[in-house]
């Protein structure tokens, strides 16, 4: 797997952070050309490298795919249409894989040189990465990938559970190491800006997705794990605040730009589903503003919130209207946020345990939750929001998922995720969608990928049942 060259980026941050330590050359300076890397080297461009990929896919594949959002002006190849390209996750897999050799060499160098921190943050981003890709595509190379200075050119695929049980290993060790007292000694990171307790937090509230995710299996017992994780915060702190969130700021600052060159074309031509809009109107919710602006009509007319009808094709909107809300250019242009793990996921995921009897205090989960998720987007939450009957809990999973759903807006697949895990939320479909209306499960391997790893490619898509967008992944409900 080839490697990303930083030197621009890392200098950059430098001067963004105010001063380049006395060990700036040995800091910060191209990996490649260096004798030995430190564990600090990598870890800014990779934050910003993962981030700016998956929002730029949300915007692609995920928003159109859940009804967020959709490009009206293209029906091939769309995702909206349930559509998928043969090569529609080779993005992704690129820069993942790109961005797990770095973090691979991010953790040798925080082992060599005793850095428990640095290594308990490159297991999470291992973690994390692995966790995306793994659920995009099912079976992928982990095990004996990242080893061609090893000469393994034709990495095997590793099962989706033996992933999963090595990642969550990975959590686990990676909690126990973290050492607050020792901090961490390379320049100020993008994401926690060196504060060690928040990235701890990280790593457990990420324990807590990925467990949930497989929550469907009973044999990893997951529910139990989640339970004993809730009950003992002392040894696994989580999230409790905003402030904590894993949520990438980008002031529009070198290096912290926005990930699209041209703002202005973000939105174009895509109009926000009638579902989405709906449910906002619903709530009564504040962040409708942040992400769509007005329907207008023939005149300019505003028309308030509309949303563009899922069977938009067979039935149009009237005449009279010309556009449905568009998608804000602002939420391209920085300053801007990039949601990896929010402080309200955290708190939905408790609420769906206490909702299924293994914890307590679902409604307080609920809506600290929904409380957070508003909170994210700067907005904050109108006296007697649950007081409204089709905001407030009503004791259903299907509103603690629709409300986590929003939460979900801008992070990279976890809407597509959860959906495949709960089938929730439901959907409106239409005639004119593919794939017998059903939505896809997973993505086609890359086409390269296939071509040149072939035998373990075909190993792979044999053990999961065929290299199909329907064929289910191992924790997928209906596997």
């Amino acid at each position: 797997m080839k490697k990303h060259i930083y030197t621009l980026f890392l200098a950059s941050l430098c001067i963004w952070a105010g001063a380049c330590s006395k060990d700036f050359e040995e800091t910060n300076t191209d990996p490649n050309n260096l004798s030995k890397i430190t564990a600090g080297s990598t870890l800014n461009p990779v934050l910003y490298s993962l981030a700016s990929q998956n929002v730029k896919q949300m915007r692609s594949v995920t928003a159109p795919l859940m009804q967020m959002f959709l490009q009206t002006d293209d029906f091939n190849n769309s995702p909206f249409f349930y559509d998928f390209d043969q090569n529609i996750g080779a993005s992704t897999w690129n820069n993942y894989y790109t961005n797990l050799s770095n973090i691979a060499e991010m953790e040798a160098a925080a082992v060599r040189d005793g850095l428990p921190n640095y290594e308990a943050i490159a297991l999470t981003l291992k973690a994390y990465a692995y966790s995306v890709l793994t659920d995009c595509f099912g079976d992928v190379p982990m095990a004996n990938a990242l080893q061609a200075e090893e000469e393994v050119w034709y990495p095997d695929f590793s099962s989706q559970q033996e992933i999963y049980t090595q990642l969550l290993a990975d959590l686990e060790y990676a909690n126990s190491i973290y050492d607050l007292d020792q901090g961490m000694s390379y320049v100020s990171d993008i994401l926690y800006q060196n504060d060690v307790q928040k990235w701890q937090k990280f790593t457990n509230s990420l324990h807590l997705r990925l467990l949930l995710r497989i929550s469907n299996r009973p044999e990893m017992g997951a529910f139990d794990k989640i339970t004993a994780m809730i009950n003992n915060p002392e040894t696994y702190p989580v999230f409790t605040s905003g402030e904590e969130a894993a949520v990438l700021h980008l002031n529009g600052v070198a290096p912290t730009l926005s990930p699209w060159d041209r703002p202005q074309d973000f939105g174009v031509f895509r109009y926000y589903t009638e579902f989405f809009i709906d449910n906002l109107k619903n709530f009564e919710d504040p962040r409708i503003g942040v992400f769509a602006s007005t329907a207008r009509g023939l005149e300019s007319e505003d028309y308030g919130y509309i949303g563009q009808p899922t069977d938009f094709v067979e039935n149009p909107l009237p005449d009279s209207i010309a556009t449905a809300s568009g998608v804000k250019r602002s939420l391209a242009e920085a300053p801007l946020i990039i949601p990896i793990l929010s402080y309200a996921e955290v708190e939905f995921i408790k609420a769906e345990m206490a909702q299924r009897g293994y914890t307590a205090n679902a409604q307080e989960h609920y809506e600290n939750g929904v409380r957070a998720a508003i909170e994210m987007w700067s907005q904050e939450v109108p006296e007697g929001y649950f007081d409204n009957p089709l905001a407030a809990y009503d004791g259903s999973l299907e509103r603690i998922l629709l409300q986590k759903y929003y939460d979900l807006f801008f992070t990279d697949y976890q809407a597509w995720f959860e959906r495949r895990r709960t089938g929730l939320p439901s959907l409106p479909t239409s005639a004119s969608m593919l794939n017998d209306g059903e939505m896809p499960s997973r993505f086609y391997y890359p086409i390269d990928e296939a071509n040149s790893n072939f035998q373990n490619y075909q190993e792979a898509v044999n053990r999961m049942g065929g290299d199909e967008i329907n064929v289910k992944v191992w924790w997928d409900r209906n596997n």
